[in-house]
């Protein structure tokens, strides 16, 4: 059976059976009604990391991540114009991915790190592997 599992110092956190048929019956009904109640959660993430130029800067914030980056460095590293650049920091501010620090630079949140990666390089690489099935 194909499971999703997510350790931390050799301990597991989660454990997901990737087939319908390796869960229990009642489990996958608490967890299908548990999504419904995230979808509005899930609409805001996948909503805001759909569009290719906010993917774009997050992807930059990953290449600097030591280094905060301004408004006119993102505008200028990413070839967007100034309402375009407003609109995706103000995005992904509000739902959490980013901050702005007290210098007007924007980094990713903690929150925002594990979100981006999961939803970028982990979900690329296990949509790979469930392809080559």
């Amino acid at each position: 059976m194909l499971k999703l599992m997510l350790v931390e110092d050799g301990r597991v956190l989660l454990e997901l059976p990737l087939s319908a048929r390796g869960w229990d019956r009642d489990e996958l009904r608490r967890e299908l009604d548990g999504l419904d109640r995230d979808l509005e959660r899930f609409a805001r993430l996948f909503g805001a990391l759909s569009n290719a130029g906010r993917m774009r800067m997050m992807r930059a914030l990953f290449e600097e991540f030591d280094r905060p980056l301004a408004f006119t460095e993102l505008m200028n590293e990413l070839g967007m114009n100034p309402k375009l650049v407003w609109d995706s920091t103000r995005r992904l501010r509000r739902i959490g991915l980013i901050e702005k620090d007290s210098e007007g630079r924007y980094r990713p949140t903690r929150a925002g790190e594990a979100q981006f990666l999961m939803v970028s390089i982990a979900l690329r690489r296990l949509l790979q592997i469930l392809e080559e099935l």
